[in-house]
């Protein structure tokens, strides 16, 4: 398969899945890391979100990042709203994992984060973290609270971060892939 910049490569091909509430920044952290254009769904608001911001996902948002040329990410975006939440389903199906992002600056980020988390725990069991923008850092107590809002499992990573650098959303999807692998390593009941 070529590449836009003409390398061929023959890696393995994943399906990241970025959701979060409205205005987490899902579609500036993709927009950070991706390599290609990302194509985006957004439109603009009309309704009292507004004050929030001006335009909003209403289908998805796709970037890809390759890691190394034996593994490519595709990335997609949800929307955030609930009224678009049949998208998480379509968008969920194949993703080897998600990232569940969290603006740290908004308490009701966490509140909304919550039917979310639901929504992904039924429709696939597969490794996540909690990426927390916004987040100037992650002390024990900060993180207590985000694991008990969020019902968190104590494998699941929590990492504080910037979706506007790259180094940081890397430190992100680098936690992602790594829980993949642990998920990957464990014995399953049958091995068990």
């Amino acid at each position: 398969m070529a590449t836009r910049r003409g390398r061929r490569t023959s890696g393995t091909a994943v399906k990241i899945v970025v959701t979060g509430p409205f205005a987490a920044g899902k579609t500036t952290l993709i927009r950070t890391i991706s390599e290609i254009t990302v194509l985006s769904t957004e439109k603009s608001i009309t309704d009292a979100t507004r004050t929030q911001k001006t335009d909003t996902t209403v289908a998805m948002d796709f970037g890809r990042i390759t890691i190394d040329r034996d593994l490519v990410l595709y990335l997609f975006g949800t929307p955030g709203q609930d009224r678009f939440d049949f998208m998480w389903e379509i968008l969920s199906e194949g993703m080897l994992g998600y990232v569940l992002l969290v603006d740290a600056s908004r308490p009701d980020s966490l509140d909304d984060a919550v039917s979310i988390r639901d929504a992904f725990r039924r429709m696939a069991h597969v490794p996540f973290v909690v990426g927390l923008n916004r987040a100037e850092g992650l002390d024990e107590v900060e993180e207590a609270r985000v694991r008990e809002a969020l019902d968190l499992e104590p494998d699941v990573p929590v990492v504080p971060c910037d979706v506007t650098d790259r180094e940081s959303v890397k430190s992100v999807l680098l936690a992602l892939l790594y829980a993949v692998v642990d998920s990957l390593d464990r014995p399953t009941a049958v091995e068990a």
